[in-house]
């Protein structure tokens, strides 16, 4: 497993870290995302504090994290239910 030194930057720090060559792209994309919300949150809200900006991105990931394994739940239900009538299906049509 290869790994790479890498720095993101998030806010007005950069943070070393050593991740998998193939997750690199990810990290990245995950630090470019924080910072496009921590930039919409400043001009919304008018924040210069960076811890503030910072805890409101750190919210809005927790609640979009929230809502996606809540669909995903719910999704997850529905392939189950649908499997299960067409397992039905087939095993009354042998």
């Amino acid at each position: 497993m290869e790994t790479l030194a890498i720095r993101i930057k998030i806010g007005d720090r950069e943070y070393p870290m050593r991740v998998k060559a193939e997750d690199e792209a990810k990290i990245r994309h995950a630090g470019k995302l924080i910072n496009e919300k921590l930039r919409k949150y400043k001009a919304e809200f008018g924040l210069d504090d960076n811890q503030d900006l910072l805890a409101m991105v750190a919210f809005d990931c927790m609640v979009e994290s929230l809502e996606t394994n809540e669909v995903n739940t719910e999704d997850s239900e529905h392939i189950r239910n649908s499997l299960a009538q067409i397992n039905s299906l087939l095993s009354n049509a042998l």
